[in-house]
């Protein structure tokens, strides 16, 4: 059953693809290395599967990666770059520093993929395909991923700090930070919901755990155990996005804010009596229903202002222009 779901979805985003890409980035195509570099998506896959085996949360990590790098200035792989003597990148920006990570799993891939065809496939492409088979290696569905994306040759800290949705955010303002994006209701519920995997650190939900209503009195007890009330002592302690699962791609995200148990406030707004709850409710009850609509909103995502044709480069490191 589950194979046969990843099957339909696949086939779904395939089928529906075509009018998920503006015609600005129409030139994205899951064919696009098809000559150039046949061997890339095994060499993805076989670096994947090695970072995931190692470390299972490393999956979300990764996807994690991807989404923080198409917020800022569009999938780009502007999140890569290190900082320099003339450049201050996003990683140490305030939703980045002492949380992304993943680096060194990219790393690793992007130098067996230069080994097999040397400057041909680009940063971004290899996170957008890395992040794919991080959500599909624990469990969740797979889909061919629309490539042909060039490399930031600079960024800067603050686009990172402007463009990035804080855990304390508000529904509204979650809704317009997606909308900005070209993201509707439906993908921020359904983005959200890569919340099934991975964890968080003190620093985002100390302030859930303490000072939220809406949240179920016993969860907020356990989480404080691993949260100290006064940062920074435990700023980096982690605790689970999903309680039912952490590290299985599925729908209990959205079963745990029904529950009144989303770990992020921003989690929480989603089910608390707004816009958006009857989508909360349907992937809820219908995790069919969840893994297509996530499928279609990544693929929306990672067509956020690429920069293809003559823009940008093909990096040799991933963490320094050329």
């Amino acid at each position: 059953m589950a194979a046969m779901r990843r099957v339909l979805v696949a086939a779904v985003a395939l089928a529906t693809a075509s009018l998920l890409v503006p015609a600005a980035v129409a030139q994205l195509s899951p064919s696009f290395y098809g000559a150039s570099c046949t061997s890339l998506e095994s060499i993805v896959r076989s670096g994947m599967v090695s970072a995931v085996q190692s470390e299972p949360r490393m999956g979300a990590s990764i996807l994690r990666l991807f989404f923080h790098d198409c917020f800022v200035n569009g999938c780009d792989a502007s999140v890569l770059l290190d900082d320099s003597s003339t450049l201050t990148g996003e990683k140490n920006a305030g939703p980045n520093a002492n949380s992304l990570r993943g680096y060194e799993v990219i790393d690793a891939i992007k130098s067996r993929v230069e080994a097999a065809c040397p400057g041909t496939v680009s940063c971004a492409d290899i996170l957008a395909v890395a992040a794919r088979d991080g959500v599909n290696l624990l469990g969740g569905p797979t889909w061919a991923v629309p490539l042909g994306r060039r490399d930031a040759r600079t960024t800067t800290q603050q686009a990172a700090n402007a463009n990035l949705p804080s855990p304390s955010s508000a529904i509204g303002t979650l809704i317009s930070s997606f909308a900005s994006k070209g993201l509707d209701s439906q993908d921020l519920v359904a983005l959200s919901g890569g919340h099934t995997i991975g964890a968080a650190r003190c620093a985002s939900f100390r302030s859930r755990v303490y000072n939220d209503s809406n949240i179920l009195a016993g969860f907020a007890q356990r989480r404080r155990q691993v949260c100290p009330a006064q940062g920074p002592n435990g700023d980096g302690n982690l605790a689970p996005l999903d309680a039912f699962s952490s590290v299985k791609f599925d729908n209990g995200y959205f079963r745990n804010l029904q529950g009144r148990f989303g770990l992020l406030h921003s989690d929480q707004e989603l089910f608390n009596g707004g816009p958006v709850d009857s989508i909360v409710q349907r992937y809820a009850r219908d995790g069919g229903a969840f893994a297509g609509d996530f499928v279609n909103a990544m693929i929306k995502m990672g067509n956020i202002s690429p920069l293809t044709g003559a823009n940008g480069e093909i990096r040799a490191n991933c963490r320094k222009p050329n």
